[in-house]
This record gives C-alpha cells, structure tokens and sequence, in this order.
C-alpha cells in the first residue's frame, strides 16, 4: 500500500541517504516494513488487516523521513506481518528493510540484526486471577502461560530457576490465544510487556476477575531492528528519529496510540536520550 497519511507526520527531515538498504530502497520505490500483528497497542493488526499501534505510527515517520531525503514522492510501503519465530531472520535475509514492533534489543539478537535508538521502554509483567496471591513464590506448581521466542519467555524461566519455583510453564504462538487461555482458566497466569497486558486489561475490562500487580520483571528498551552492518541506513533510520523526538512528534504518537496514558519516567528519560541533532 502507499504510505498512509499522518497529518501530524508531515515533516521536513534531513536523513542521510547512501548504502545498500537505501540504495536499493531508492531504486526500487519500494519499502517494505515487518510489523507483528499481536503486540497491541505497539504493533497489531486491525481488523480490516491493516497495520496500527505505535510502532507501525513511528515507523510511517521515519518512511517519509526516507522518502523525503531520496526525494521519492511516489514510494510504496509495504507493512507485512511477521511471526516471532523467524522475524529477525527475514530482517537479515533482506526479506523486509526494517521490523517494527515489540522487540527488545538484545545482545544476542545483535548477532543477527542491528537496532535502530530505542523508541519505547517496557518491561515483563503479568496477569493473574484476582483469587491468587500476587507474589512470585504464589506461582509455585501453577501452570504459566507465555509467548514463545520472546524475551519474556527467556526471563520467565531464569527467574523462575533462581527463585528455585518449579512451576509448568505453557508457551503459547500468539497472545490472543494466551489471553482466551487464562480466562477459560487454563493456565494460572500470564507473562508478557506490561504494556500488552495493560492494553487488554482495559480494552477487554478483565478488571473484575483479574489483576496486574504493579512490579515488573525487567526493564526492557525497544527499537527497530535493521539489516545488520548495513550503517548508513542505521544512521538515517536514527537521523528520522532523532528528528520526531527533537520536534515532538514522538510524544504525540505515543498519546495516539495511548490515548489518556501519561509516559512513565522511562519513557521521558529516553525522549531526552535521543541523539543530538547537529
């Protein structure tokens, strides 16, 4: 599809533009960007199969950013959803330019991508019954459901080792059918971003059977992630958004696509990390 239009995006930035991605990109007219379908409100599929939340939002500015600066007015972008299990593989086979989504940057995922600047900051957290105790020994011979090839997967069963609670822990392919499982009462409880949880928390007003205690796991920044060693496109994908967060645009995305959510500490801190503009 064509970029879709985001009055509030329809901005002049000065990216930088060489390399191979961006080479390509301008060669082509062509864009083509991964985003997960089942991380909503960072990345989700409506219902009409078109991408929303905020990480598809900012990765809209930073294609304009790159239409702009390769001066392609007619460039065609192309959001195509991407399952967890091989998202980074198709970022480094040049399958898609760039992955937008709930992805946290890692060191190991490193060895296969690069990451853009983080442009959001989450952290593990989980669902439970409001019959349960909200203490993570509470968890000790109860099933634990959890989306397979995350991070949360990662820190749930370390955690899990180092507080020496054996509990079984049920991996789920997406999270609408880890959520259809802790209501029907099939698991106990369930990990993921706290941001994920809060979002349907609310949106499915699970607040009556259900609560989300308030400490999380980790601390977890998230970016774009991009073909690995390709540095040019890295620098203008950051250049793009080093822009939003300079100009605002970043802050009003993330109130788009949180509507009524103030920003936790993390969040403004990394509004004024952001790299220096010259």
């Amino acid at each position: 599809m064509r970029l879709f239009a985001l009055p509030l995006l329809a901005l002049l930035f000065a990216t930088p533009a060489s390399a191979q991605t961006l080479e390509r990109i301008k060669d082509t007219s062509q864009m083509n960007i991964g985003y997960r379908a089942d991380a909503a409100p960072l990345s989700f599929a409506q219902a009409d199969g078109q991408p929303a939340g905020y990480s598809p939002l900012v990765c809209v500015g930073v294609a304009q950013a790159i239409a702009k600066s390769l001066q392609l007015p007619d460039l065609k972008v192309s959001f195509i959803p991407i399952d967890t299990d091989d998202r980074f593989e198709k970022v480094a086979s040049g399958d898609i330019d760039m992955l937008c989504g709930a992805a946290t940057i890692t060191l190991e995922r490193r060895q296969t991508v690069d990451f853009s600047v983080p442009i959001y900051v989450d952290g593990t957290s989980v669902l439970l019954p409001k019959t349960m105790g909200s203490n993570f020994e509470d968890l000790a011979g109860k099933k634990i459901g959890v989306r397979s090839n995350t991070t949360t997967l990662t820190v749930l069963e370390a955690s899990l080792k180092q507080a020496n609670i054996e509990a079984e822990v049920v991996k789920f392919t997406d999270h609408n059918a880890g959520f259809d499982a802790i209501k029907a009462a099939e698991i106990d409880a369930y990990f993921a971003d706290q941001s994920i949880l809060m979002y349907e928390f609310f949106t499915q007003k699970l607040q009556e059977q259900f609560q989300q205690p308030s400490p999380i796991l980790t601390l977890e920044k998230q970016g774009l992630a991009l073909p690995r060693g390709d540095a040019d496109f890295r620098l203008a994908v950051d250049t793009a958004l080093s822009e939003m967060f300079n100009n605002g645009a970043m802050e009003q995305l993330f109130k788009q696509a949180f509507p009524g959510v103030k920003p936790g500490q993390a969040v403004q801190a990394m509004y004024l990390m952001s790299p220096t503009l010259p």
